[in-house]
């Protein structure tokens, strides 16, 4: 067996992974869900492991590599289809869950190991996301038609 050497930690329906089945990902998600999409498509969302990023099930420093694309929306309906793809914040948490989740990921992040954390900004401005961990990024790409789409990679300190 491939060692698990990279974490998902909400993974959804794995949409921007090239190999939806890598064998060195496990893949987290606090929800198990199917759903028809508005364009007749399926959205399958079925972790590896049932998990919720504030306390992941993992010991410190497991991973070399992890990924954080949390929900970005706190205002979305009960039984739209962004909700269903991307997940839904909590409008009165969001701020102390995306801190715990930082927290977590730098918790079971190797020394040295890369955090891939992944921020659309359509409802909440990334300025306010990377106020949550006091880890300073590497490197810091913006992408998607209107640039609301922010790609933050982080080396952890020692």
């Amino acid at each position: 067996m491939t060692e698990k050497t990279i974490l998902d930690m909400c993974c959804g329906s794995r949409m921007f992974w090239f190999d939806k089945t890598d064998p060195r990902v496990v893949f987290t998600d606090i929800r198990t869900e199917e759903h028809t999409l508005c364009d007749g498509r399926s959205l399958v969302i079925s972790p590896d492991i049932i998990a919720d990023f504030r306390a992941l099930p993992f010991a410190d420093a497991s991973f070399p590599i992890v990924v954080f694309d949390p929900p970005h929306l706190e205002r979305v309906g009960e039984n739209a289809w962004m909700g269903k793809k991307y997940g839904k914040l909590n409008r009165d948490t969001w701020r102390d869950d995306l801190r715990a989740g930082f927290s977590e990921a730098f918790s079971v992040l190797r020394p040295y190991g890369t955090l891939i954390f992944k921020w659309n900004e359509t409802q909440i401005p990334v300025s306010q996301i990377i106020a949550l961990t006091d880890q300073k990024p590497a490197i810091w790409q913006r992408t998607g038609k209107t640039d609301k789409t922010h790609w933050i990679i982080f080396v952890k300190r020692k």
